[in-house]
């Protein structure tokens, strides 16, 4: 049996940057001369994002209560600690992931007395009691709910998640999953001047995306998961990381990941949709994870996609930016508004390097 998704919601935080603004604020905690304001000028424009809504103050409306991460200066130690920034994550992931979760239940007319199973994926933040707990209390799931964290998986951990649902609705018809992924990447923003750095602090944005599910009526109503698969890229271990470090989490961006995905992608995904009986062309629509311009590029060239097949995945990355591990729900809930056809293939990448897809269809129960 498979999987149907019987709601969708998202969530993103009030306050809204856009990125000409942004790019002024990390000048100043990034940059010691006028080459690396020039140099971060250009890697901001270039990112494909015209605005962002983020948790982070920038100075400008800043509530008393929070501190102003754009205060310091690029001479500064890393701006402020670890702690400081998991402080925020405590207090604001709960909120956002309960206003995506709350969407996600009224899309699907579904109760939250009815949530059997409740899993959250994250890897921006920690805390404990978590986000698992407040969507309990705040919500009114049981207090009988199996619960399950998917963690520090990067930016395709939503489909992971997916796929843990999907094992947890196939056992049981009465089973009904909440899954919520939500991220807070502006808490990491990186000071000083490191290219790679730059590039995240220029691509990252905040936001939350959950589903309901339950095993598949098989009535075409719905999306269905029809299946998933994995693959971990050859040598490319230290391209892309995600570590913790003294002021926030580090994220690593290695230049050669879309040549990487540019040479890698199509030997691995083109087999995998043969084994399903699809070729390229019979794919319907697309949600890929908009990890930044050049992601996107790769993965049209590597499959030589036409321009607006990918057009929702750029739109949700000019819009909100790379939220992590929610942005591929982003981009379905665009598909699913705007009346797209299946199949749909989602895809994304995350450390390691490495690539998960997920195939989803408005078909019956039958994989």
């Amino acid at each position: 049996m498979t999987m149907e998704i019987l709601g969708l919601g998202t969530a993103v935080p009030p306050h809204e940057l856009p990125q000409d603004v942004a790019a002024q604020l990390a000048a100043a905690v990034c940059c010691e001369n006028s080459r690396e304001q020039r140099a971060l000028s250009v890697l901001y424009r270039n990112a494909g994002i015209e605005r962002r809504n983020v948790i982070l103050s920038d100075g400008i409306d800043a509530p008393p209560e929070r501190e102003n991460f754009y205060s310091h200066s690029a001479g500064n130690s890393g701006g402020p600690g670890t702690r400081a920034r998991m402080a925020h994550y405590e207090r604001e992931a709960p909120r956002l992931a309960e206003a995506a979760c709350a969407k996600a239940l009224a899309s699907a007319r579904c109760d939250a007395s009815e949530i059997t199973h409740l899993i959250i994926a994250t890897c921006s933040g920690f805390s404990a009691p978590g986000i698992d707990l407040h969507l309990v209390n705040a919500l009114g799931i049981p207090a009988t709910v199996r619960r399950l964290q998917v963690g520090f998986m990067g930016c395709h951990a939503a489909m992971n998640a997916m796929m843990a649902a999907d094992g947890i609705c196939a056992a049981d018809a009465r089973n009904v999953v909440l899954v919520c992924a939500v991220e807070l990447c502006s808490l990491h923003l990186q000071y000083g001047w490191d290219p790679a750095r730059v590039m995240a602090n220029a691509l990252f944005g905040d936001g939350a995306a959950a589903i309901v599910a339950r095993q598949s009526r098989g009535d075409g109503a719905h999306w269905n998961l029809i299946g998933g698969g994995s693959r971990l890229f050859p040598d490319t271990g230290a391209d892309m990381s995600w570590k913790i470090g003294d002021h926030g989490f580090e994220m690593f961006l290695s230049q050669r990941v879309p040549a990487l995905i540019e040479q890698h992608l199509a030997e691995w995904l083109l087999p995998w949709l043969a084994g399903r009986g699809l070729t390229i062309g019979d794919v319907g629509c697309w949600a890929v994870h908009p990890g930044g311009p050049r992601i996107l590029k790769a993965v049209e060239s590597a499959l030589a996609l036409p321009a607006e097949a990918l057009a929702a995945s750029w739109g949700v990355l000019r819009d909100c930016g790379n939220m992590s591990s929610p942005t591929t729900l982003f981009v379905l809930e665009r598909l699913t508004m705007a009346g797209a056809e299946g199949p749909c293939v989602m895809l994304g990448f995350g450390p390691g390097l490495a690539a998960e897809v997920l195939l989803l269809d408005r078909g019956g129960p039958t994989r």
